[in-house]
């Protein structure tokens, strides 16, 4: 159970502080939600309460997981699958993971790719929507602005 103010992690909607808990009445049925805000976007999400596990909801990671999470987004490229296809169904499976180390690869091959050949319309909006996921966790984490974390992953992208 989380409680208003804590920082948590809504995997393919990235990182958000609880705003308060609240009970609703959708379809006939009663049911309490997290009112969670993503800093990014000024975007408000509800979350039910009764399956965050089943959701993936997980706390922010640590100042150090996100100095890693920066790092990895410096180090060495992998090979790109030639068929774009095959590539968007495999960054999805990463983003859906809910792991900030994952989305990181996504949005690190992603820019990698379209600084190198350019994107399709559908990996050009996987891009932006991984690194909405990826600048709102480590907004959070870190404590920083949106623009101060954008200049740090370009920076260590691009280096």
């Amino acid at each position: 159970m989380y409680n208003v103010g804590d920082k948590i992690v809504y995997p393919m909607h990235g990182a958000g502080i609880i705003e308060s808990i609240e009970e609703r009445e959708i379809l006939g049925k009663k049911c309490s939600y997290y009112v969670m805000k993503i800093p990014i976007g000024d975007l408000k999400v509800m979350i039910p309460t009764n399956n965050v596990n089943d959701i993936g909801i997980r706390d922010v990671i640590s100042i150090s997981e996100a100095d890693r999470v920066f790092s990895a987004l410096g180090s060495s490229q992998h090979e790109f699958s030639a068929n774009w296809n095959k590539r968007y169904r495999e960054n999805m499976v990463k983003i859906k993971s809910g792991d900030i180390f994952e989305v990181a690869d996504v949005v690190r091959s992603l820019m990698q790719r379209e600084k190198e050949r350019g994107l399709s319309t559908g990996e050009r909006k996987m891009l932006t929507s991984a690194k909405q996921i990826l600048i709102s966790e480590l907004v959070l984490a870190k404590g920083l602005n949106q623009h101060e974390v954008e200049d740090k992953i370009q920076e260590y992208l691009y280096g």
